[in-house]
């Protein structure tokens, strides 16, 4: 039966080598569950009902994507999402929680509306080549600098931004030999060596005293406090709408440089660098969206990690089924999941990050009209820390450089349009 649901013998795959993908996946994006409702927090909201929504919004990400879309891509509260919405919006602006979701709600509809008029699909499938390529690099870059600062080998600096962090520590040293493990383990072809890894890096810092082992079981708070909560009509006021703009368009490109990148990580792309059933994963997102926004936590969003399940072998959407199961086991298991530190999961992170930076070799290095544009691309992402802003300055510095260079031929429509959209969001944000 999954065998025929899923599809997995045309795409190369197995049920036990999904499985171990969606764990692996769950394994470097289960932070969110605990990270998220700490910043929530700030804005008066509750907790452990945050954390339940977090769980949820999740769960039923994942398992749209999976099910309806068949891909690997697991969903949750996007990171960046989250501290707009908290520092941005509530602490920033002065609006009230309930106003925050109320707009994140509203922005799912559009993202739905959008989803279903082949706007989105228009958009991301108008990404020069070029732009597609980098923006798998620069996600892979995005996600070394994420594994490097989990791990404290980096840290940030008053002077030089960043620096060299204390790499005698425990948690460093952990992380370092779990990214050769994995390495090592990966060139002899053993399978789940990214899961092997994780373990192997958690037991030994229990053992060392660098981690305290949680309980195993605990009864998930209630949802009530956040649970359809949003203030709608205070989000339909004039003043915010640039809000809903801003949750609508970082999630917009958020989620396209992610579909984008992992997918052609898994070899998914066609001749065209385009996604097969794209308005499927697009609608599966903006859907997550407003399900997240009436559970009570920010935007939902693709997750850049799914990368690390579909370099566990994960092809299809068994993938996404799996890890929505985890995270609703996660409602009963959380102390147990909490046991996972930021430097078990580092490694993974780390050596996706060394995979997807081969995107870079697709790109025509003999034209410096795709060069330049598409390096822009991918080293404003890790540095600006924010794969929208990356694919902003990618877009615009693209469609400038091929006019003066008299390659106007070469620019589409949607590329001009998609320019001058950042130009303004830049301008007025």
């Amino acid at each position: 039966m999954l065998n025929t649901f899923f599809k997995l013998d045309q795409n190369g795959t197995t049920v036990r080598t999904e499985i171990i993908a969606g764990v692996t996946t769950f394994l470097t994006m289960v932070y969110i569950i605990f990270v998220n409702p700490s910043i929530l927090r700030e804005t008066g909201m509750d907790p452990g009902a945050v954390f339940v929504a977090t769980c949820l919004a999740a769960a039923f990400g994942s398992a749209i994507m999976g099910l309806y879309a068949n891909y690997p891509i697991a969903l949750a509260p996007g990171m960046g999402l989250n501290a707009y919405f908290t520092y941005g919006v509530v602490l920033g602006m002065g609006y009230t929680w309930q106003v925050a979701l109320g707009a994140v709600f509203i922005s799912g509809i559009l993202f739905v509306i959008l989803s279903i008029l082949p706007v989105r699909e228009w958009i991301i499938n108008a990404i020069p080549k070029s732009l597609k390529m980098a923006i798998s690099a620069g996600i892979g870059l995005f996600l070394a600098i994420i594994a490097l600062k989990n791990a404290g080998i980096v840290v940030d600096h008053p002077v030089t931004l960043v620096t060299l962090g204390d790499i005698t520590s425990a948690p460093a040293l952990l992380a370092s030999a779990g990214f050769l493990i994995i390495v090592g383990l990966s060139a002899r072809r053993v399978p789940g060596a990214i899961v092997i890894s994780i373990f192997l890096v958690t037991g030994v810092g229990v053992a060392l005293g660098v981690t305290s082992p949680g309980g195993v079981f605990s009864m998930p708070p209630s949802i009530a406090p956040t649970f359809l909560q949003m203030d709608l009509a205070g989000a339909l006021q004039v003043g915010l709408v640039a809000i809903v703009f801003a949750f609508l368009f970082v999630d917009l490109f958020d989620t396209a440089g992610t579909l984008v990148g992992v997918g052609y990580r898994a070899g998914m792309l066609d001749e065209q660098g385009r996604l097969p059933r794209l308005r499927r994963a697009l609608l599966a997102d903006s859907s997550a969206t407003m399900a997240g926004a009436a559970l009570g936590t920010s935007t939902t969003t693709a997750y850049i990690e799914s990368a690390a399940g579909i370099n566990a072998g994960g092809r299809t959407g068994l993938t996404a089924v799996t890890v929505a199961l985890l995270f609703l086991l996660c409602l009963f298991l959380a102390p147990l999941a909490s046991t996972i530190p930021a430097y078990a999961t580092a490694p993974a992170l780390l050596f996706v990050a060394c995979l997807m930076a081969r995107g870079l070799a697709e790109i025509d290095w003999d034209d410096v009209t795709d060069v330049a544009p598409a390096v822009v691309t991918a080293v404003s992402m890790p540095l600006t820390f924010s794969i929208a802003t990356g694919i902003g300055l990618g877009f615009i510095s693209y469609a400038v450089i091929k006019i003066l260079a008299g390659k106007i031929s070469e620019v589409s429509v949607a590329v001009i349009v998609i320019s001058w959209a950042f130009v303004i969001k830049f301008a007025i944000v």
